[in-house]
């Protein structure tokens, strides 16, 4: 109750504070169909488009982030610092470059991520501790970084202007939001977030432990690769919406599960909500911190982020 009045209370904070105030008599009127012009085409066309799109990419992230935990008994496991993202975001651009329809830029992502997921733990593998969360961290990294790599010589010798939409689009921006976006991005968190909290109870038993989840008769392989490709759907459509968005899926879970929540139904719907309100407000600094410039999203939730990072990683020293 009180994470859903939250994520209501940041989103209409997000539609009346800009450059042009709204006003909360205003924004009735929008929503009456009275407002002025003014009004009506900030509410309409700007504002209300870009919240629904952060709320759709903090969901998506938070989700992800809380089932890739659970599921890896890994409190840092989340899809940027798996290198899930960075793969993500190799296969939407490709396809943006190879200019293929929308609708098939998060199938392409989805494609990126999975290779990465693969590579993360054949990195892992190779070091010989695939569950060390240190080990798997830093093979994430690795992954990340090669993605990164890829973006670059792909975009060699690309046009400069497609090279700084590219740049910006990695460094995570929900300003360019359309409801044609929001729909797509919509129907793949609705149903990956809803196979996520149907798989819940599933994953509640892995969180006990490889051994302990055979012993209660789950197939710990094939839900540990269902769980992980309906995750990775999921951060993947937000890459291609809203580019790379990083530690939202590492940050959420926790709040979360500090506020009492353990069992992962409930915490997977927690995740959404929080998630959601932590990109609206993080969205909201980017576009009021220095206007009339805007900051990338990726950098403000990396601020938010990194420190939380830091200090998780020094509790498993």
């Amino acid at each position: 109750m009180a994470s859903g009045a939250a994520l209501v209370a940041s989103s209409l904070l997000a539609i009346c504070v800009g450059t042009i105030a709204i006003s909360p008599r205003e924004l009735i009127d929008v929503i009456r169909g009275t407002g002025g012009d003014v009004a009506t085409a900030v509410v309409e066309t700007l504002r209300l488009p870009r919240v629904l799109l952060a709320i759709l990419v903090g969901a998506g992230l938070g989700m992800s982030g809380g089932a890739l935990q659970g599921t890896m008994r890994n409190p840092l496991a989340e899809p940027y610092l798996l290198g899930v993202s960075g793969g993500a975001a190799v296969g939407a651009v490709l396809a943006t470059m190879l200019g293929l329809p929308a609708g098939l830029v998060p199938v392409a992502a989805f494609a990126g991520a999975v290779v990465a997921v693969v590579a993360a733990f054949f990195v892992a593998h190779a070091a010989g501790t695939r569950g060390d969360a240190r080990v798997l961290l830093m093979a994430g990294v690795v992954v990340g970084a090669f993605a990164n790599a890829a973006i670059m010589v792909a975009l060699a010798n690309a046009e400069s202007n497609t090279i700084r939409g590219a740049l910006w689009w990695m460094m995570g921006s929900v300003a360019d939001a359309t409801w044609s976006q929001i729909a797509l991005l919509a129907a793949y968190v609705g149903l990956g977030g809803g196979a996520l909290v149907l798989l819940g109870r599933r994953i509640d038993v892995l969180a006990l432990g490889d051994d302990a989840a055979a012993g209660l008769g789950v197939d710990v392989d094939r839900s540990v690769r269902i769980v992980f490709l309906v995750a990775s759907i999921v951060a993947a459509a937000t890459v291609a919406a809203a580019g790379l968005i990083g530690f939202v899926g590492l940050v959420v879970p926790h709040l979360v599960r500090g506020a009492g929540e353990r069992r992962h139904r409930p915490l997977l719907v927690g995740c959404a909500l929080t998630g959601a309100t932590l990109v609206v407000l993080a969205d909201l600094l980017a576009r009021v911190l220095r206007p009339p410039a805007e900051l990338p999203l990726g950098a403000v939730t990396a601020l938010i982020g990194v420190p939380f990072f830091l200090g998780k990683l020094r509790s498993l020293s």
